[in-house]
């Protein structure tokens, strides 16, 4: 089945940096982009950056343009959110996604605190 896993969230203070990771398995990886979307408290689920299945193209919200970077290993299965610059606007629960033919499938999510 379909799984995705992300970790590497935390508490970090403002204009600190984290990387999030998004291990992937139950599908052919390497033939799917991949997205971040991210869920603050009260707010609804919001789109923050999208890379294709060969990693060669990628966008991002505006909110984080120039502060975030989305990467992706398809050896290792994997994709990478680096998050550098944060903003206490950027607390939320991170989630990773892929739409397959049969829907899109969410992982977990990771918390991302950004506070002094």
């Amino acid at each position: 089945q379909v799984q995705l896993v992300e970790s590497g969230g935390g508490l970090v203070q403002p204009g600190g940096s984290l990387r999030l990771s998004c291990a992937a398995s139950g599908f052919t990886f390497s033939n799917y982009a991949m997205s971040w979307y991210r869920q603050a408290p009260g707010k609804e689920r919001e789109l923050v950056a999208t890379i294709t299945s060969a990693g060669d193209s990628t966008n991002s919200a505006d909110s984080v343009k120039g502060r975030f970077t989305i990467s992706r290993d398809n050896a290792k299965n994997t994709v990478y959110l680096q998050m550098n610059s944060l903003k206490p606007e950027d607390t939320a629960v991170y989630y990773c996604s892929v739409r397959l033919r049969l829907g899109r499938y969410w992982g977990q999510g990771t918390q991302v605190t950004v506070s002094s």
